[in-house]
């Protein structure tokens, strides 16, 4: 076999095994998918119904809860990317650590200290080899988050903010991938407290991309409804302390569920794109190996007539 065709037979036989490869991750992500988008999307009512309580409690409130109001007495904001533990996944995780390098670079031009917390070992590993302090990692769960882990990071989130000591910040933003539909996920960036208590309504086709801040609107004439009564016991301050904690859980479990779902449709998309491509390639390694065996053949007749013509004209 020449040296042409030997090469070309080693590349066909390495395509065909991360085919394999690609193939089966690609399959491994389609099982998985389904159930995350079911949970990230049965997910999103609940953590909209308790916006709307919160929302109903602030407005018999004096309003002036510390989760609700921004500090002024530190330049410090925490800010929590959501990444993958693994790659294979597309554009997932660059798109994510993207928008905090924007976001990070805002906030420093507004001579604000980011502090980062990061969920997923690739947005760790991206961090570390650039020099940048890390504050806390979660990992090992990315693609399944678990409620466990949703209330650790809430509970984190609200004790830095109230904290009076060198950990603690004046806001919380929250980075990470909305899932819309299984060929579309957008990088939202999401103050999540101070907490401006709005209904969470459908991603627009154009997203702001950081920061945001959305106020609460007032309904126009057209959509006004009877403001319902209601009756706090013991009272609505009490009602509301015990409220905000369950809003800030189930809005960071909300938009783990909502990354997982990305992350997975991100990787079925990417592993599917791959195996065409390692396809593309066996086809067109297997017509140029084709081709260098046709070439070494007419090689080798020509020299066996042109010896026998030698031998004939002796």
């Amino acid at each position: 076999m020449g040296g042409k065709q030997r090469i070309y037979k080693q590349r066909i036989r390495s395509t065909q095994t991360l085919k394999k490869v690609f193939r089966a991750m690609e399959l491994i992500a389609a099982s998985r998918v389904g159930k995350a988008k079911a949970r990230a999307l049965q997910g999103t009512p609940y953590a909209n119904t308790l916006a709307r309580a919160v929302s109903a409690v602030v407005a018999h409130t004096r309003g002036d809860h510390e989760i609700l109001r921004e500090r002024d007495d530190t330049n410090k904001v925490a800010i929590l990317v959501v990444t993958s533990d693994r790659g294979m996944a597309g554009a997932y995780s660059a798109s994510v650590l993207r928008e905090t390098e924007r976001l990070v670079e805002d906030l420093e031009g507004q001579g604000r200290e980011p502090v980062l917390y990061v969920v997923g070992r690739r947005g760790a590993s991206y961090f570390r080899f650039r020099g940048r302090p890390v504050a806390r990692v979660w990992d090992g769960h990315s693609d399944s988050p678990k409620a466990r882990e949703a209330t650790e990071i809430a509970d984190l989130m609200r004790h830095i903010v109230h904290s009076r000591e060198e950990d603690g910040v004046r806001e919380v933003y929250v980075i990470y991938t909305h899932f819309i539909s299984m060929i579309k996920q957008v990088v939202q960036v999401h103050r999540l407290i101070p907490i401006e208590v709005i209904e969470q309504v459908q991603v627009p086709e154009s997203v702001p991309l950081y920061p945001v801040r959305v106020e609460r609107t007032q309904p126009g004439p057209e959509d006004e409804e009877p403001t319902p009564l209601y009756e706090f016991e013991p009272n609505a301050d009490e009602v509301l302390e015990a409220l905000l904690p369950l809003h800030a859980r189930a809005r960071i479990h909300n938009m783990l569920l909502h990354a997982a779902a990305s992350e997975l449709a991100s990787r079925q998309q990417a592993m599917h794109t791959a195996t065409d491509n390692a396809e593309d390639l066996i086809r067109d390694y297997t017509r140029l190996a084709n081709s260098a065996r046709q070439a070494e053949i007419t090689q080798e007749i020509s020299e066996i007539v042109s010896g026998a013509d030698a031998l004939a004209s002796s």
